[in-house]
C-alpha cells in the first residue's frame, strides 16, 4: 500500500468521523454556552446545573439522529468494502 493510499484512507475515516460526531459535539456546545451564560448572569455556580442539560442534550440529540448517524456509517463501509482493491496493493 502506498503512503498516498494510506492519506487517502486516513482522510476518509477522519471526514466520516467529523460528520458523524459534528452534530453532538455542536449541541453540547451550545448548551454549554447557554448554561454559561446563565450563570454568569445570576452567579449560580453549580456544576450539576451545567452538566444534566448538556447531558440531557447530547442524549437526545443522539436519539433523533441515530438513524441518520448509522446510515452514514453504513455508507463509509460499503464504499471501503466495495473499493478496497487500491489499498491491497
Amino acid at each position: 500500500m502506498t503512503a498516498a493510499a494510506v492519506v487517502h484512507l486516513a482522510r476518509m475515516a477522519l471526514e466520516a468521523s467529523f460528520w458523524i460526531s459534528a452534530p453532538i459535539l455542536l449541541a453540547a456546545m451550545l448548551i454549554s454556552l447557554v448554561i454559561s451564560i446563565v450563570q454568569a448572569m445570576t452567579s449560580l455556580q453549580e456544576p450539576t446545573v451545567s452538566t444534566v442539560p448538556r447531558l440531557a442534550a447530547v442524549g437526545a440529540v443522539t436519539f433523533f439522529l441515530l438513524p441518520w448517524m448509522l446510515q452514514h456509517m453504513m455508507n463509509f463501509t460499503i464504499e471501503l468494502f466495495s473499493n478496497f482493491h487500491p489499498f491491497t496493493r
